[in-house]
């Protein structure tokens, strides 16, 4: 028998296969496509530091509580108000703008923004007017106002059952006698439990039910690690809504969860490591 060559072409993909007979085609969820990545701030060259004592001797600082730091340390704090406006444009430059930023509401008003060093974070307190009264670094795996606010004043249980369930409510009723049953539970060092909501049927009155209820906190911490996630505190000890959203903006994983602070808003040790050898390397050009 001859034989005969036949060319293989593999071809994969939406698309890539005959569509059902019934017409219907497959959906695939559109997922995050761009991730940030770490970029070197643009500083003053060596010979344009002139006047900028005070900061260089900070940055000495800085760098000896990035190496220093320990996995569940407090937050350690570098005051920054008796530098003057260029001194501080200096740490602006240095520091820039990293993947999370965190809005805070409540009795402590702070614009906080972590830098583009993982773990080093400017926070700085603002009065009613949104005038700077207090400016600072700190070194941290979230800011301590964070730990400090999120759930102040928050309430401490659930009412497992609630009495006036509305029309179209199905599933949010068990959903929060579950967090009742896992509140008392938790300690700070405990898995964070997770309820998925995105696999699990619900209603949109579901949603506004299990809101309602757990309440809106002072929080708001915005992650664009990858794609971006808004992870928000609620009026419920230890309690946090998580949402994750693609390039497009569209919902594609939202989570209930029970931590002191959710992992992906965190600067993990081995970051804030890595952050102190970076800045290093930074500064390097001034030795």
């Amino acid at each position: 028998m001859k034989k005969i060559d036949i060319p293989v072409v593999a071809v994969t993909g939406p698309g890539s296969q005959p569509a059902d007979e019934d017409g219907a085609a497959l959906a695939f969820m559109q997922l995050p496509d761009d991730m940030s990545t770490f970029s070197a701030p643009q500083i003053p060259e060596a010979e344009e530091i002139t006047g900028l004592d005070a900061a260089l001797a900070l940055t000495a600082d800085l760098v000896a509580l990035l190496k220093n730091y320990q996995k569940d340390d407090q937050a350690r704090v570098i005051e920054l108000n008796a530098l003057n406006e260029q001194n501080r444009q200096f740490f602006d430059q240095l520091l820039g703008e990293g993947e999370v930023s965190v809005q805070c509401g409540g009795e402590i008003n702070a614009l906080i923004q972590e830098s583009v060093l993982a773990g080093v974070w400017r926070v700085q307190y603002t009065d009613g007017q949104q005038n700077i009264i207090r400016d600072t670094i700190e070194v941290a795996h979230i800011p301590g106002v964070v730990s400090e606010l999120s759930f102040l004043n928050a309430q401490e249980t659930l009412m497992a059952q609630p009495l006036d369930i509305p029309e179209n409510v199905y599933n949010a009723p068990p959903l929060l006698a579950e967090i009742s049953d896992k509140l008392p539970e938790y300690r700070p060092k405990n898995e964070p439990h997770v309820i998925n909501l995105s696999l699990l049927p619900h209603t949109e009155e579901d949603i506004l039910f299990l809101a309602e209820h757990l309440g809106i906190g002072p929080i708001v911490i915005l992650s664009r690690g990858y794609g971006n996630c808004r992870i928000s505190s609620t009026a419920t000890q230890n309690v946090w809504w998580v949402q994750y959203y693609n390039s497009q903006d569209t919902l594609i994983l939202n989570t209930i969860e029970i931590s002191n602070v959710p992992e992906v808003a965190c600067a993990a040790l081995e970051d804030i490591e890595e952050s102190a050898q970076r800045l290093e390397e930074i500064l390097s050009i001034y030795q």
